[in-house]
């Protein structure tokens, strides 16, 4: 069974979790321990300012905690917190280095869950990609491991879980309800016309009905 990836949700969210790492680090003390007010809180903060790259440094681990995110993602949270593009991509360097981000495993990850999670396809996918500043070349790779006939099979599995929620309605509007669904996840119109004329001549449907109404306006 696919184990599905809970992956970030808004940008709003990223910048949250950025900020409770800049307060957060702030409150810690040398030995790492949330200071309490006490003399020790005093001492710690008549102490040298951090460092950009230590603040860099602990905003990244903050958003890395939960979900791994791609490198423009943090260099995007770094700079709407204010931290100079010097210093941001000195501690994002060195994270790639050490394996803390990966562009290429965040895509493979990310196709596998959208595409078993959401029903996406490649489209989808490599658009979804895009806005998380994947690099071309990666986003071909990773969804290049999605193949048709997998693709195919699952357009054919969305159908055939939506067919029952369009029975009761005129032929056309069905058609279109369930091209439509397809098309918004994706795919390819040849394939969803391939599809859905399939399923509903499985179910009786006059064969003849998709090619009088056609798809090219959906």
């Amino acid at each position: 069974m696919t184990r599905r990836t809970e992956w970030p949700g808004s940008e709003d969210e990223i910048d949250s979790a950025a900020g409770d790492a800049e307060t957060r680090s702030g409150r810690r003390g040398r030995h790492g321990r949330e200071d309490s007010g006490g003399p020790s809180s005093s001492r710690a903060e008549s102490g040298p300012p951090r460092t950009p790259e230590e603040q860099a440094r602990a905003i990244c681990l903050r958003l890395l905690t939960g979900n791994p995110r791609t490198r423009k993602q943090l260099a995007d949270a770094l700079h709407r917190r204010g931290i100079p593009e010097e210093a941001a991509d000195e501690v994002l360097s060195r994270f790639e280095d050490v394996g803390l981000i990966d562009d290429a495993a965040f895509a493979d990850a990310w196709v596998e869950s959208r595409h078993h999670g959401r029903g996406l396809a490649r489209r989808a996918l490599a658009r979804e990609l895009r806005t998380k500043g994947v690099d071309s070349a990666l986003i071909d790779v990773a969804v290049g491991r999605l193949d048709s006939e997998q693709e195919e099979s699952t357009a054919r599995e969305l159908v055939d879980r939506k067919l029952r929620a369009t029975r009761g309605l005129d032929r056309e509007k069905r058609l279109r309800r369930l091209a439509g669904m397809l098309a918004r996840k994706g795919y390819p119109e040849g394939l969803a016309l391939r599809v859905v004329k399939q399923a509903l001549e499985e179910e009786g449907e006059d064969p003849d009905l998709l090619e009088e109404h056609g798809l090219l306006d959906i």
